[in-house]
C-alpha cells in the first residue's frame, strides 16, 4: 500500500474526528449496509477531495462516495480511462470520518482489495455495456477476496444511451446473482421503469439523483434503498466559481454566507465563533 498522503489541515481535522468510525472494517462494512433501507433510502452526496468530503460529513452526512469525474477533472485526467487510482486511493487514505464507497470505474480484483484494505466500506464498478458474463466473473472474483465489500454493480444501459430496460433487468439480475450488494443503474428516469428494476432484483437498487426528473420522497415510494448525486456536487461547484467570478467582475452581488477562510482551513474540527454553520 502507498504511504498515507502528509496531513494538510483539512486531513488533520478529519483524523481528528474519525474515532466515532473507529470500529472494525467488518462493522464498518455492515454498517454502511444497513443504510440501504426500504423507505428510507441512503441519500449519498459524491465527493471528489477532502474539503468537500469535510463540509458534508458537518452537515450530518455519515455516508458518502467519490465522484469518478470529479476526481479526475480537479486533477486534469480524463473520466472512465483508469486514470485516477492513485487519485482516489489517497482520498480513502485520508481516513474520512464517514463510511466512504469509492468509485472504480470499470475497475478490477486488485483495486477493490486495495481500497477495502484503506477503509472503503464499498465500491461502485460498472459494465460500460462490456459483456455482462465478464462483469459478473469480476463481481464474484471481488467478493471472493474482500467478502465485506459492498459491491454495487453499475450497468450503463440508461448512462448516456436511449435506454433497454429488458437488457438492464437481465445485466442487474446476472450481477445480483454473482453477489453484488446492490446495483445500479444511473440514467433511469420513468418511475415504471424504476419500479421495475427494483422488482427485478433483492438486492438495493440505486439511482442517480436527476434534479429534473425525481425527488427523494418519489423514489423512496418506488422502493429504491439509495440514491447517489453523481457528478451533481462538483459541477455545481464550477457553476458557482463561474457565477462567483463573473459576480465580482460584473459589479453584481457575491452571495455574503460563504464558508470563511477561517472555517475551511481549520485544522481541528472547532467551529469558529460567529461563522455560517
Amino acid at each position: 500500500m502507498p504511504p498515507v498522503p502528509p496531513a494538510s489541515t483539512g486531513v488533520a481535522w478529519l483524523r481528528a474526528t474519525v474515532g466515532r468510525f473507529s470500529m472494525g472494517s467488518g462493522a464498518r462494512m455492515s454498517g454502511f449496509a444497513a443504510l440501504h433501507r426500504t423507505g428510507e433510502p441512503l441519500v449519498l452526496p459524491n465527493v471528489w477531495d477532502v474539503a468537500s468530503a469535510r463540509f458534508l460529513v458537518e452537515v450530518g452526512f455519515a455516508a458518502l462516495g467519490t465522484t469518478s469525474l470529479g476526481v479526475a477533472a480537479t486533477n486534469g485526467l480524463p473520466d472512465g480511462a483508469r486514470a485516477t487510482g492513485a487519485e482516489t486511493l489517497a482520498l480513502v487514505l485520508a481516513a474520512l470520518p464517514a463510511h466512504l464507497t469509492v468509485d472504480i470505474e470499470t475497475g478490477s480484483v486488485a483495486t477493490a482489495v486495495a481500497v477495502a484494505e484503506a477503509g472503503a466500506v464499498g465500491v461502485n464498478v460498472e459494465d460500460a455495456m462490456g459483456p455482462a458474463a465478464e462483469h459478473a466473473a469480476l463481481i464474484r472474483s471481488v467478493k471472493r477476496e474482500a467478502p465485506g465489500l459492498f459491491v454495487n454493480a453499475r450497468t450503463d444501459t440508461h448512462w448516456q444511451r436511449n435506454g433497454d430496460l429488458a437488457e438492464a433487468v437481465s445485466r442487474i439480475r446476472r450481477y445480483a446473482d454473482a453477489g453484488a450488494d446492490g446495483v445500479f443503474v444511473p440514467g433511469l428516469a420513468e418511475p415504471a421503469d424504476i419500479a421495475a428494476v427494483v422488482a427485478a432484483v433483492d438486492v438495493p437498487v440505486n439511482i442517480l439523483f436527476l434534479p429534473d426528473r425525481h425527488t427523494v420522497a418519489a423514489l423512496a415510494e418506488l422502493g429504491v434503498r439509495r440514491i447517489s448525486t453523481g457528478s451533481l456536487l462538483f459541477r455545481a461547484a464550477l457553476a458557482a466559481v463561474v457565477d462567483t467570478a463573473t459576480a465580482v467582475r460584473d459589479g453584481r452581488t457575491v452571495r455574503p454566507d460563504l464558508p470563511s477562510y477561517a472555517r475551511v482551513n481549520v485544522g481541528s474540527g472547532e467551529r469558529v465563533a460567529g461563522d455560517v454553520p
